[in-house]
């Protein structure tokens, strides 16, 4: 390995400059999501239920539908026992199925961009990284296919039934998606097994080619997995009063809930696929036994924290405008996850992301210890701390508190007078957009401290950057504040809009403006490698925390359906047909939390051991 690694300066690590691609990639998968058809969602679900009900009144129901596609109507004694609970059982092997799924489809995504990185940079590091990432993704497939095969078996043992509608309903696209497990395996195998045989010239292209290849086939599956999900949750395509088939394979695809639920996933993906090769990276470095393996794993665990922040930062939006579709939806569905039984995970979920951003930032403040230039801004890091950790703290404050009647008489109500205004909407909408301009600041702060811009305008456009967070802050605070507390519920909704943009505004003029300011610009050494061991004790913090909220928002996700296996077309009537309590629930995320990081760390070791090599000891005596 290079030594010159270790005074690479972090300006000269290519990954920044496809900072905007990434950014506008987003976008355009955002915007490609609302340009589809979108009809208004409460009124095509209005018109359905018309529809089905005209239909019965006017006797022709058995006509115009094939009630052969029809939801049965289920009974206690229609779904088998095998002495445990059905829904525990499925749900622990479901969990674990989508931790390993999400894991490696989104690790081929950010390792073909490294590897197209490597090969126009022909920088070699590049390219052995990508290939080490790889390596780990390889045993995790094998772990994903094992977990999806239990799980489908578990689900035709115990819910033959409701498997079978589902069967009816999707008809040959079980097909295609058995058929695209074929060909995600075989352009895996033929990627990672190929590397070396086409890492130059033309056969660089091939190798990219069957890369991209493998990205598309997997990213199918994930959206077909997806329809499946949502039409549980917003059926489209069937008849509201029987379950009976009434579109083609498409309109059923195409519910509600299908692209919200698409860009949500894709980006939480590549953010939680960060977030585990970030603790490989950890994990490799803490046991590191020179400097030259600590100062690549470092470069590695720094591009692995890039990906993870860089993907998590527009989550949030795509979680804000799925819970908006599912409002559109059914209202009732939204208050049960926003205002009924599930309303405290929220103040759950508020922990576990704060967790996320304020590891992520402190990984961010080490980092910028590997050069001499981040002294300049040194002296912001504590007031970048000081707002998340306030705007953390609004986060967390709850609006409704549980009280024993002596309780509520010493307060003087459920609410507190002073923080009760802090646990409603307006105040964790500023919040959180707070954070996360702040999370851009420190992010931004990273990137310029190893820099000095040496273009005539850098005051110019330094003044504008610091007058677009001026700006963008006062918006989010007098949007919050004025039309959260002083407007009606119309105007709340409004303001958030309003918030996110700001939000979106700083990121994407952040990542321009510096593009213009630090061209030509003059490099400071770093020196990789000499980052505290405890930075690297934030980049296992990121993958506890994904990992525990993507099991608890697939709670929230699951549990709006309440006691409907098919939201209003199929009714639960197992023993299991109402919705857990928040502490079991919390029990069950726990356990299959534990389990994948259990698994994970196999993982880990299991790519060490394959670099292992024991000594010949006959070579040794002689």
């Amino acid at each position: 390995m290079k030594r010159d690694i270790l005074l690479k300066p972090i300006s000269q690590v290519p990954i920044f400059k496809v900072t905007g691609l990434f950014i506008i990639a987003c976008l355009m998968v955002a915007l490609l999501s609302l340009a589809t058809d979108f009809s208004p969602i409460t009124t095509a679900h209005a018109e359905t239920v018309a529809a089905a009900d005209a239909a019965h009144d006017s006797g022709h129901q058995e006509a115009v539908l094939d009630l052969s596609t029809a939801a049965p109507k289920l009974k206690r004694e229609d779904y088998p026992s095998v002495g445990v609970s059905s829904r525990g059982l499925v749900w622990i092997v479901a969990q674990l199925h989508l931790f390993f799924a999400a894991f490696v489809l989104a690790v081929p995504l950010f390792v073909l961009v490294i590897e197209w990185v490597g090969m126009k940079t022909k920088d070699a590091r590049y390219d052995d990284m990508a290939h080490e990432f790889m390596k780990i993704s390889m045993t995790a497939y094998s772990i994903t296919a094992l977990l999806g095969g239990l799980l489908a078996f578990s689900l035709f043992l115990l819910y033959p039934q409701v498997m079978g509608y589902m069967m009816r309903v999707f008809d040959s696209q079980v097909l295609v998606y058995a058929l695209l497990f074929f060909f995600e395996s075989a352009f895996l195998y033929i990627y990672y097994y190929s590397w070396y045989a086409l890492r130059y010239g033309n056969a660089k292209w091939l190798h990219l080619t069957i890369g991209l290849g493998l990205n598309v086939v997997g990213s199918t599956l994930l959206v077909i997995a997806n329809a499946w999900a949502t039409f549980m949750m917003a059926p489209s395509g069937v008849d509201i009063a029987t379950g009976a088939v009434t579109g083609n394979i498409w309109e059923i695809i195409k519910g509600p809930l299908w692209n919200p639920v698409n860009l949500h996933r894709f980006i939480a993906n590549i953010a939680f696929g960060g977030a585990i090769v970030g603790a490989y990276a950890a994990f490799k470095f803490l046991s590191a036994r020179t400097q030259e393996m600590r100062a690549h794993y470092d470069w590695m665990g720094y591009t692995a924290n890039f990906i993870a922040i860089l993907a998590f930062l527009p989550l949030p939006f795509a979680g804000y405008w799925l819970m908006a579709e599912i409002y559109a939806y059914s209202q009732q569905m939204g208050i049960t996850a926003m205002g009924g039984i599930l309303a405290w995970l929220f103040i759950v979920q508020a922990v576990l992301i704060g967790t996320i951003l304020l590891a992520g930032n402190y990984y961010l403040w080490s980092g910028m210890s590997r050069t001499e230039g981040s002294k300049r801004y040194a002296w912001l890091i504590k007031y970048i701390a000081m707002v998340l950790v306030a705007c953390f703290l609004v986060w967390v404050t709850p609006h409704t508190l549980i009280l024993s009647a002596n309780e509520i008489k010493q307060l003087g109500g459920s609410h507190h007078h002073l923080l009760g205004p802090l646990g409603i909407m307006p105040a964790k909408n500023i919040a959180v957009n707070l954070m996360l301009i702040f999370t851009f600041l420190s992010f931004q702060l990273y990137r310029r401290a190893d820099k000095v811009a040496t273009v005539s305008y850098a005051p110019a456009l330094n003044a504008l950057m610091v007058a677009i967070y001026v700006v963008a802050i006062a918006n989010v605070i007098f949007a919050g504040v004025y039309y959260g507390y002083f407007t009606n519920t119309v105007y709340k909704v409004g303001s958030s809009v309003m918030q996110v943009v700001s939000t979106l505004i700083v990121i994407i003029a952040g990542v321009t403006i510096d593009a213009f300011l630090f061209k030509d610009a003059k490099k400071l050494p770093s020196i990789w490698g000499q980052v505290t061991n405890r930075s690297q004790y934030a980049l296992f913090a990121l993958p506890i925390a994904f990992t525990w909220l993507m099991a608890l928002m697939g709670y929230v996700r699951s549990s709006v359906r309440t006691h409907w296996h098919v939201y209003t077309v199929m009714k639960d009537n197992s023993p299991d047909n109402y919705v857990p309590a928040i502490g079991y629930a919390g029990n069950m995320m726990t356990i299959a939390t534990i389990i994948f990081l259990i698994m994970v760390l196999f993982i880990f070791w299991i790519a060490s051991l394959a670099d292992t090599k024991q000594a010949n000891p006959e070579e040794a005596q002689s």
